[in-house]
């Protein structure tokens, strides 16, 4: 049977340029007439689309079901041979990762702005994944953006829609259509990567003493989140909220950190639950959270690092190296050289871990983003990350019988071997480009005049001295592939070791965000009362110092962050 293709003409739209997390604009920006159009069509024209095997999903956020039937048109038109559909039009980012790497797909493309807001006045974003199942590469989304700039046409075929919430095989146009379950082939992976059985005991007979929440944040872990806590490990339904994945996220920011999460913070401290969880919109990030104990993303990464060996999955194959975005505390830095481990520093973006990974060089990986993740997939995975450290408390129980181990207590026992990063990062949200821009200049001005070298700065607040030792934009060589990836962000080094990382971020859909990290390492032999002292206290006038170097509330017009991420104490308190 014969199909016909049209050719309906278009023209150019600007800013059409993915990032290392795709394409993100509001919801508005992909209705006007042939927008999508043109980025789905530019993604079929920068791959070998004839006689593709194609995986299509996403967060479920508001305009997917729309904009799946139009991947279908233009799919089917370009000679793609085969589409795997999340029923629904949903894929967790970790569980399209799988799919294409389980189903030996040439890729996929997702529909996700990850932990950005959704609904009509929201968000919106199509990102291209590739064969591996991880982020296209710079040379992918380069040309994916070159050709959103000449773009004339786009090709269609006309069908009737696909039945999205049908599980099995149909067909559009010439084009075969898979409609999957979305969560069944995720939940089997990470039964074959974790200890099940002893999480499952070890939750049954700490029933009264033990307790989980997980928070959904109404997005698309809900039903991976119910499979995996309640059908599989036997946890109550109490042990999950927020889970039923909504377009518009149910009016919240569906990103898992402690001021859009405080769903769960509040839960967690109100009825003193001893393991909190919670992650974002697409799945990726992940945050843990037990009754005043809040665990950063950076010793999160440590700790698992530090524990695979309980992990079926490490047991089996073994840890071959590690590593974290440039911006991450060096917790792990620490574990890698303990066990003797290759490590590595990358810039931010999941595409840097992907390369080593397929390298057989890495195993562990994680972002102070709330991102952890391990080679089993080419994506950051937060309920893997969450049932990772399921496992590892189930097995340090097994091990001290008479003591229950919680959260608190696996972090002391880590600063007590390796010491501690106090850590904090302030998020500045859609601020203006200009200002933004002006503190960046500001930086490299610095960095190529080295006009702050050995400058001395005096906290007022604390009257505590910092020498600067070196000003930087950090750049990366990438092992593998040689690439070069240059402007990474501003490294402020001081010299005691403390540093501060300037860096633009380019996740956002509207105005500039602006992320200022700040990093202070304690050794162990500090002692426990100076290990679990409060990170906002030890932090202030490190802060102060890198506001004032940066001029960076004159230049953003803000007086204080959006959001505020910091370690807490191991005994508590935020």
């Amino acid at each position: 049977m014969s199909y016909q293709v049209k050719e309906i003409s278009t023209k150019p739209f600007d800013g059409q340029k993915p990032g290392t997390s795709g394409l993100r604009k509001r919801v508005k920006v992909f209705q006007q007439e042939h927008y999508t159009e043109n980025f789905i069509q530019a993604i079929f024209d920068s791959i070998k689309a004839e006689g593709a095997t194609l995986v299509i999903g996403g967060d479920g956020r508001y305009f997917s079901p729309e904009t799946v039937q139009t991947i279908l048109k233009i799919g089917s038109a370009n000679g793609v041979k085969k589409l795997i559909v999340g029923k629904d039009s949903i894929l967790s980012t970790p569980a399209a990762s799988n799919v294409i790497r389980k189903y030996k797909a040439d890729g996929g493309i997702l529909l996700t702005a990850s932990h950005n807001p959704g609904g009509p006045n929201n968000d919106f974003g199509i990102k291209y994944n590739v064969s591996n199942g991880g982020p296209a590469p710079e040379n992918v989304t380069n040309k994916i953006y070159e050709i959103t700039k000449t773009i004339q046409r786009y090709k269609v075929i006309e069908a009737n829609p696909v039945d999205l919430s049908v599980i099995g095989k149909t067909s559009y146009g010439p084009t075969e259509v898979q409609i999957i379950d979305s969560v069944v082939d995720y939940v089997e992976l990470l039964q074959d990567i974790f200890d099940f059985q002893l999480i499952k005991d070890f939750l049954q007979n700490n029933a009264a003493s033990f307790r989980i929440l997980f928070d959904g944040l109404h997005g698309v872990t809900g039903p991976y989140a119910r499979a995996i806590l309640v059908d599989t490990l036997g946890l109550p339904e109490a042990s999950i909220q927020n889970c039923i994945a909504l377009p518009d996220f149910g009016g919240g920011h569906p990103d898992p950190n402690l001021t859009y999460a405080h769903s769960l913070v509040e839960v967690v401290e109100a009825k003193n639950i001893q393991f909190g969880a919670a992650s974002d919109g697409d799945g990726d990030r992940n945050m843990i959270y037990g009754k005043g104990a809040f665990v950063t993303p950076s010793d999160s990464v440590a700790i698992i690092a530090d524990w695979a060996h309980v992990i079926p999955y490490f047991k089996k194959g073994g840890v071959k190296g590690l590593a974290r975005s440039m911006p991450t505390s060096k917790a792990i830095d620490l574990v890698a050289q303990k066990k003797g481990l290759e490590y590595f520093e990358v810039p931010t973006g999941w595409k840097f871990f992907g390369n080593l990974m397929d390298a057989g060089r890495l195993s562990i990986c994680g972002e102070e983003s709330f991102g952890t993740g391990s080679d089993h997939i080419r994506e950051k995975d937060g309920i893997w990350a969450i049932m990772a450290w399921l496992n590892i408390i189930a097995a340090a129980n097994k091990e001290s019988p008479n003591e229950l181990i919680g959260i608190k207590e696996l972090l002391k026992k880590h600063y007590a071997v390796y010491g501690r990063s106090f850590f904090s990062r302030y998020d500045y949200e859609e601020v203006s480009f200009e200002g933004a821009n002006k503190l960046v200049a500001l930086l490299d001005g610095a960095i190529t005049s080295s006009s702050l070298a050995n400058k001395i700065y005096k906290s007022k607040s604390t009257n505590q001295n910092f020498t600067i030792a070196s000003v930087t934009n950090f750049s990366y060589t990438d092992p593998i592939d040689g690439s070069v990836s240059k402007n990474q962000g501003q490294v402020v080094l001081f010299d005691d070791g403390s540093r501060v990382v300037f860096r633009l971020s380019g996740t956002g859909s509207a105005g500039a965000t602006v992320r200022l990290y700040v990093e202070r390492y304690v050794g162990p032999e500090a002692g426990e009362k100076v290990l679990a002292g409060d990170t906002a206290e030890g932090l202030k006038g490190l802060i102060e110092v890198a506001l004032e170097i940066s001029n960076l509330k004159e230049f953003l017009g803000r007086d204080e962050p959006t959001v505020i991420t910091v370690s807490t104490s191991a005994d508590g308190g935020c």
